[in-house]
């Protein structure tokens, strides 16, 4: 069984300049990763849009995932 990404599975947390703590929450499962990033790039086109494209949404996804 396969669910979108949707941003809603997110969690953004700023923890300093630049820095964010991003939570990621399977839709499925309800299992929770959670790491710091300071990829504000990457932030900024998840976070910061209001309509993130998929492979962005993934991408930050992996980070949450492979610490």
């Amino acid at each position: 069984m396969s669910a979108d990404i949707k941003i809603t599975d997110f969690v953004f947390k700023p923890i300093g300049y630049g820095h964010y703590k991003v939570t990621y929450q399977s839709p499925i499962t309800g299992k929770q990763w959670t790491d710091a990033t300071n990829d504000m790039q990457l932030i900024d086109l998840t976070n910061g849009s209001p309509h993130p494209m998929r492979k962005d949404l993934m991408k930050l996804k992996n980070v949450c995932k492979n610490k």
